[in-house]
Protein backbone atom coordinates (compact mmCIF):
# COMPACT_ATOMS: atom_id res chain seq x y z
CA UNK A 1 0.00 0.00 0.00
CA UNK A 2 1.20 3.47 -0.93
CA UNK A 3 -0.19 6.46 0.97
CA UNK A 4 -0.03 10.02 -0.38
CA UNK A 5 -0.99 13.12 1.59
CA UNK A 6 -2.77 15.76 -0.50
CA UNK A 7 -3.09 19.36 0.65
CA UNK A 8 -3.62 22.90 -0.61
CA UNK A 9 -4.32 26.30 0.91
CA UNK A 10 -4.01 28.76 -1.99
CA UNK A 11 -5.86 29.06 -5.29
CA UNK A 12 -3.81 28.46 -8.41
CA UNK A 13 -3.01 31.46 -10.66
CA UNK A 14 -6.05 30.62 -12.82
CA UNK A 15 -8.30 30.82 -9.75
CA UNK A 16 -8.78 27.10 -9.10
CA UNK A 17 -9.72 26.74 -5.43
CA UNK A 18 -7.80 24.41 -3.09
CA UNK A 19 -10.42 21.62 -2.95
CA UNK A 20 -10.62 21.47 -6.75
CA UNK A 21 -6.82 21.39 -6.96
CA UNK A 22 -6.77 18.50 -4.49
CA UNK A 23 -9.35 16.61 -6.58
CA UNK A 24 -7.27 17.20 -9.72
CA UNK A 25 -4.17 15.94 -7.91
CA UNK A 26 -6.01 12.73 -6.92
CA UNK A 27 -6.92 12.19 -10.59
CA UNK A 28 -3.28 12.76 -11.56
CA UNK A 29 -2.18 10.16 -9.00
CA UNK A 30 -4.57 7.66 -10.58
CA UNK A 31 -2.96 8.33 -13.96
CA UNK A 32 0.61 7.54 -12.82
CA UNK A 33 2.04 4.56 -14.72
CA UNK A 34 1.88 1.31 -12.76
CA UNK A 35 -0.32 2.76 -10.00
CA UNK A 36 -4.06 2.90 -9.33
CA UNK A 37 -6.01 5.03 -6.90
CA UNK A 38 -7.84 2.54 -4.67
CA UNK A 39 -9.23 4.87 -2.00
CA UNK A 40 -9.54 8.59 -1.37
CA UNK A 41 -10.48 10.06 2.00
CA UNK A 42 -12.97 12.80 2.60
CA UNK A 43 -11.54 16.29 2.41
CA UNK A 44 -10.64 17.88 5.72
CA UNK A 45 -10.03 21.52 6.63
CA UNK A 46 -7.21 22.31 9.03
CA UNK A 47 -5.29 25.22 10.46
CA UNK A 48 -1.67 25.55 9.30
CA UNK A 49 0.95 23.77 11.37
CA UNK A 50 2.95 25.50 12.71
CA UNK A 51 0.38 28.25 13.30
CA UNK A 52 0.79 31.25 11.00
CA UNK A 53 -1.41 34.26 11.79
CA UNK A 54 -3.40 35.28 8.73
CA UNK A 55 -2.43 32.20 6.72
CA UNK A 56 -5.30 30.40 4.98
CA UNK A 57 -6.50 27.04 6.26
CA UNK A 58 -5.64 23.90 4.32
CA UNK A 59 -7.78 21.36 2.52
CA UNK A 60 -6.26 17.93 3.20
CA UNK A 61 -6.87 14.32 2.27
CA UNK A 62 -5.07 11.02 1.80
CA UNK A 63 -4.98 8.77 -1.25
CA UNK A 64 -4.25 5.04 -1.09
CA UNK A 65 -2.56 3.70 -4.21
CA UNK A 66 -1.80 0.14 -5.24
CA UNK A 67 0.83 -0.96 -7.73
CA UNK A 68 4.56 -0.81 -8.20
CA UNK A 69 6.77 2.25 -7.84
CA UNK A 70 10.23 2.99 -6.59
CA UNK A 71 9.92 5.56 -3.78
CA UNK A 72 12.42 8.01 -5.29
CA UNK A 73 10.73 7.88 -8.72
CA UNK A 74 7.33 8.30 -7.09
CA UNK A 75 8.54 11.34 -5.14
CA UNK A 76 9.78 12.88 -8.41
CA UNK A 77 6.35 12.23 -9.97
CA UNK A 78 4.67 13.92 -6.99
CA UNK A 79 6.91 16.96 -7.41
CA UNK A 80 5.99 17.10 -11.12
CA UNK A 81 2.26 17.09 -10.24
CA UNK A 82 2.88 19.88 -7.72
CA UNK A 83 4.75 21.91 -10.34
CA UNK A 84 1.88 21.47 -12.81
CA UNK A 85 -0.32 23.13 -10.17
CA UNK A 86 2.11 26.03 -9.65
CA UNK A 87 3.62 24.90 -6.35
CA UNK A 88 6.17 27.40 -5.04
CA UNK A 89 8.49 26.96 -2.06
CA UNK A 90 9.34 30.51 -0.94
CA UNK A 91 10.00 29.47 2.69
CA UNK A 92 9.34 26.44 4.94
CA UNK A 93 5.65 25.75 5.65
CA UNK A 94 4.50 28.52 3.30
CA UNK A 95 0.90 28.47 2.08
CA UNK A 96 0.78 26.54 -1.21
CA UNK A 97 -1.31 25.70 -4.22
CA UNK A 98 -0.59 21.97 -3.79
CA UNK A 99 1.39 19.77 -1.45
CA UNK A 100 1.82 16.05 -2.11
CA UNK A 101 3.62 14.03 0.55
CA UNK A 102 4.75 10.45 0.19
CA UNK A 103 3.60 9.21 3.59
CA UNK A 104 4.33 5.49 3.25
CA UNK A 105 5.48 3.31 0.37
CA UNK A 106 4.77 -0.32 1.24
CA UNK A 107 6.43 0.03 4.63
CA UNK A 108 9.80 1.04 3.14
CA UNK A 109 12.24 2.73 5.48
CA UNK A 110 14.45 5.51 4.12
CA UNK A 111 16.60 7.96 6.05
CA UNK A 112 17.44 10.53 3.40
CA UNK A 113 19.15 12.56 2.26
CA UNK A 114 16.46 13.19 -0.36
CA UNK A 115 13.68 11.00 0.99
CA UNK A 116 12.63 9.97 4.50
CA UNK A 117 10.08 7.17 4.85
CA UNK A 118 7.68 7.00 6.40
CA UNK A 119 7.09 10.75 6.30
CA UNK A 120 8.92 12.05 9.37
CA UNK A 121 6.05 14.09 10.88
CA UNK A 122 2.94 12.18 9.82
CA UNK A 123 2.42 10.75 13.31
CA UNK A 124 2.17 14.30 14.74
CA UNK A 125 -0.47 15.63 12.36
CA UNK A 126 -4.19 15.17 12.65
CA UNK A 127 -4.66 16.48 9.11
CA UNK A 128 -2.76 13.39 7.94
CA UNK A 129 -3.92 10.77 10.44
CA UNK A 130 -7.68 11.43 10.29
CA UNK A 131 -7.92 10.99 6.50
CA UNK A 132 -5.32 8.19 6.56
CA UNK A 133 -7.54 6.24 8.97
CA UNK A 134 -10.39 6.50 6.43
CA UNK A 135 -8.43 4.88 3.59
CA UNK A 136 -6.19 2.49 5.56
CA UNK A 137 -8.04 1.58 8.74
CA UNK A 138 -5.53 -1.09 9.79
CA UNK A 139 -2.37 0.80 8.84
CA UNK A 140 0.56 0.62 11.23
CA UNK A 141 3.46 3.09 11.34
CA UNK A 142 6.51 1.18 10.04
CA UNK A 143 8.95 2.75 12.51
CA UNK A 144 6.84 3.33 15.59
CA UNK A 145 4.88 0.08 15.18
CA UNK A 146 1.70 1.81 16.32
CA UNK A 147 -1.67 1.57 14.59
CA UNK A 148 -3.18 4.71 13.10
CA UNK A 149 -5.88 4.82 15.79
CA UNK A 150 -3.25 4.66 18.54
CA UNK A 151 -1.41 7.55 16.88
CA UNK A 152 -4.64 9.55 16.70
CA UNK A 153 -5.26 8.96 20.41
CA UNK A 154 -1.83 10.45 21.21
CA UNK A 155 -2.36 13.70 19.30
CA UNK A 156 -2.72 17.00 21.12
CA UNK A 157 -5.81 19.01 20.14
CA UNK A 158 -5.61 20.35 16.59
CA UNK A 159 -7.93 22.56 14.56
CA UNK A 160 -9.36 20.15 11.99
CA UNK A 161 -12.81 19.18 10.70
CA UNK A 162 -14.20 17.21 7.76
CA UNK A 163 -15.51 19.37 4.95
CA UNK A 164 -19.10 19.00 3.87
CA UNK A 165 -19.18 17.41 0.38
Amino acid sequence: MILIGIGASLPTPDGTLPRATCRAAAAALDALPGLRLRALSRWWESAPIPPMPGAPWFVNGVARLEGEAEPEALLAALHAIEAAHHRARPYPNAPRTLDLDLLDCKGALRDGPGLVLPHPRLHERGFVLHPLAEVAHGWQHPRLELAVHALLARLPPQEIAPLIP
